[in-house]
């Protein structure tokens, strides 16, 4: 996808700022440059030290534990139950805080980028803004932070950020643990770097929202290579799930419609002779 251009293009304005302005001092802020990606072992779960689905122990409503049941059931009958991303729906905001794919980070004292190469680029700003009136919503929503020196030392090594305006469907993980439909979602995060090993990142996550009963928080740890490789992943380039009404079916190998589930009824031809 584009991320990797997109710091480039990030890099090159400060750059072309830099030539007309004094050039912004950024010795006050953390190094977290590299590649940021999850640790051996670490699957996509949403909490880390879960194991995924109902073990997660996602504190659901009722309502919403029944929904994240049935889609449980058409999982495990063929289906992709709630779970957007088969049809190359993104992640979204939580999800996307999962790194599926490995992020880096492009920190300016106005705006810190988050970017990976599956998810669309995310902006957390600094620059001290208030929350928008209106807001068209999207997948990674409004994200606005502050950096924090937590230890008092001058610089600065937590940025603490909440993200509003977030666009569905999404769901926690590929269990499909909901959200709610309302997508009135707020997430707060934290984002600091282990004190004795700096190669190690941590984000605490709480993430409100009224298919929950609570507010639900979960810390995720990464772990940082200074001499990364990047690939370049893009689902629509080779995407086999074809929705028809409300049911997926999937395209064959060679080019035919086919079956997700056992004794899955066709789709409707009727515009077809």
């Amino acid at each position: 996808m584009f991320c990797r251009s997109l710091m480039a293009a990030a890099t090159l304005a400060m750059s072309i700022a830099g030539a007309g302005a004094q050039a912004p001092d950024l010795s006050k802020y953390p190094d977290w440059s590299g590649q940021w990606r999850k640790f051996p072992g670490q699957g996509n779960q949403w909490d880390q030290a879960k194991p995924s689905g109902t073990r997660q122990e996602a504190p659901l409503t009722p309502e919403y534990q029944k929904i994240y049941e049935a889609n449980l059931q058409d999982q495990k009958e063929g289906g992709q139950g709630i779970d957007p991303t088969g049809f190359c729906i993104p992640f979204g905001m939580p999800r996307m805080m999962t790194a599926v794919f490995p992020f880096d980070f492009v920190i300016t004292p106005q705006t810190t980028y988050f970017i990976s190469d599956y998810n669309m680029p995310r902006r957390i700003y600094t620059d001290g803004r208030d929350w928008p009136k209106e807001r068209e919503p999207n997948f990674t929503g409004y994200s606005i932070g502050k950096w924090v020196d937590s230890d008092g030392d001058g610089k600065y090594d937590v940025l603490e950020a909440e993200t509003r305006f977030i666009k569905g469907p999404r769901v926690f993980e590929g269990s499909g643990i909901p959200l709610h439909e309302d997508s009135a979602t707020v997430i707060k995060e934290r984002f600091y770097q282990d004190k004795e090993n700096k190669d190690t990142l941590y984000i605490g996550i709480t993430t409100i929202d009224n298919a929950l009963t609570r507010p639900w928080t979960v810390t995720k740890k990464f772990r940082r290579d200074h001499k990364p490789i990047w690939y370049t992943y893009n689902c629509s380039e080779d995407n086999h799930h074809v929705v028809i009404g409300q049911e997926n079916y999937f395209l064959s190998a060679d080019g035919q419609l086919m079956p997700t589930k056992k004794n899955q009824q066709p789709p409707d031809l009727r515009y077809f002779k």
